[in-house]
């Protein structure tokens, strides 16, 4: 009952408008100035701003026009072996002599390049048909080295013309190096089969490996270049390593992807 008078005392009193308004403490208002400005500068940036992504996938440095694998016309032992390993050979120069049941065979290049590999000896028995060595397509020593990075497929369409590529290569620690500087040349929108990147790299088993997990699609890259590098291309290092790179390297591409608008995450 005592609680109950003082209620209604209090409700009949007038208000106390002498007493001071008490405002926000300036640490108050640095907070809620604070939050104002975070807030605006997200909501500008989901308006303006992007996000970048990249897609990672296996590279091999080659030069543009690739390889090809020279199969033996003819059955018969190797009786010479009349290129060597990295010799840079015209068209239809002479590559092997087979001793066959007609007589001596000679297998020749079919185009100009240089052997990458060699999988003939002497005193060897082949078959018609035989892998015998696998040519590079370069006719000039200076011809630039390119890289094809094999991207899954679904990822072809968001990857926009001259998109930076950063590619870690193998035989250049990057932690000491850096990545080798690119951007995207071509890309190819017909996925690739195991016979066909074979085909081009001259290496069956290159084909099988990146289709393992499908079938990719091939992604040129033009390295950039810079002349005061010993290897004569741009790195994310000053200098680069101290070699040259040579074709059949193998690397790992991170290709920048077309940008994506932050909005499209806020709307419902």
């Amino acid at each position: 009952m005592q609680f109950r008078q003082q209620a209604l005392a209090k409700l009949q009193s007038p208000e106390e408008l002498d007493l001071p308004v008490r405002f926000a403490r300036p640490q108050g208002w640095l907070v809620l100035s604070v939050t104002v400005v975070a807030m605006a500068a997200a909501s500008v940036w989901a308006v303006t701003g992007s996000v970048a992504s990249t897609v990672s996938a296996p590279a091999v440095l080659t030069h543009g026009q690739g390889s090809y694998v020279l199969q033996s016309p003819v059955a018969g032992q190797v009786t010479a072996v009349l290129a060597k390993q990295g010799e840079r050979l015209p068209a239809r120069a002479p590559v092997l002599k087979v001793a066959t049941a007609d007589g001596e065979a000679v297998v020749r290049s079919v185009a100009a390049g240089r052997v990458s590999a060699l999988a003939a000896t002497i005193g060897q028995i082949i078959q018609t048909g035989a892998n015998v060595a696998a040519v590079e397509k370069v006719a000039d020593a200076d011809d630039p080295l390119y890289a094809t990075v094999y991207v899954p497929a679904e990822n072809a369409a968001s990857i926009p013309a001259d998109a930076a590529v950063d590619l870690t290569v193998q035989s250049a620690p990057t932690q000491r190096y850096g990545v080798l500087r690119g951007h995207v040349k071509k890309v190819d929108r017909t996925a690739q089969t195991p016979q066909s990147i074979g085909a081009f790299l001259g290496d069956r088993q290159l084909g099988e490996q990146f289709t393992k997990k499908g079938r990719p699609v091939a992604v040129t890259v033009r390295l950039d270049r810079k002349a005061s590098t010993e290897s004569g291309y741009k790195w994310s290092s000053q200098d680069g390593p101290p070699f040259e790179l040579t074709s059949m390297t193998m690397a790992t591409g991170s290709i920048r992807m077309a940008d994506e608008r932050p909005i499209d995450w806020l709307l419902p």
